[in-house]
């Protein structure tokens, strides 16, 4: 894990510099490291960005007592998992990583709202979409069998067309990263998440 110290480094020092205790944490990989308006998207949910770039799922548990604990949110959204798959990890081990984050977020937060945005889709990953859409379904399926207060935030499906392919214009030249309209489709999708949670 050595390779992400700068960038969480990075983290605890803007942590300082935040407003105190934000209410709803971000937290992931470069999806959510480069989503630059974010604080502006979700203004009134107080919430605060803490990506980091290239993080695998794994990471995220890693990481959770340096970037997480020290803060009081009420409640948390995840995007991570795709980087492991892209790694070479198998569905199983990202199965894993999860159910170790929700245990280290239940021990520290308690019942908090805990949320898991589905792996994208990305024209790059291709290769392992099987991969992605197993992965995105047993997480699916114990986030509805544990339910206490875990959600999944599909965006899989509305990043396809028709075919099941990754729509282009969501997603930068790369083929990989989220551009300006894919970060808008977020956005809606997560509102509407954050809207119809139970509070």
């Amino acid at each position: 894990m050595v390779w992400y110290e700068n960038e969480v480094q990075r983290l605890e020092n803007e942590r300082t510099t935040m407003p105190p205790d934000p209410k709803l944490l971000f937290y992931g990989s470069s999806s959510i490291r480069l989503w630059e308006t974010l604080k502006e998207d979700f203004a009134p949910y107080q919430p605060a960005n803490l990506g980091f770039g290239g993080s695998t799922l794994a990471a995220c548990v890693w990481f959770f007592d340096r970037l997480i604990a020290p803060l009081h949110p009420s409640s948390i959204i995840v995007y991570a998992g795709d980087n492991d798959l892209g790694d070479g990890r198998h569905p199983e081990e990202v199965f894993i990583f999860f159910q170790q984050l929700v245990v280290r977020t239940r021990q520290q937060f308690g019942d908090i709202p805990l949320a898991f945005i589905s792996i994208k889709p990305s024209i790059t990953r291709w290769n392992i979409v099987d991969s992605i859409r197993y992965t995105n379904k047993i997480i699916e399926d114990e986030i509805r069998k544990q339910g206490n207060n875990l959600h999944f935030i599909d965006i899989y499906h509305q990043m396809t067309d028709n075919s099941g392919y990754p729509k282009r214009e969501y997603l930068e030249p790369d083929g990989l990263h989220i551009n300006e309209k894919g970060y808008a489709l977020w956005k809606e999708i997560i509102l509407q998440y954050l809207s119809e949670r139970p509070s």
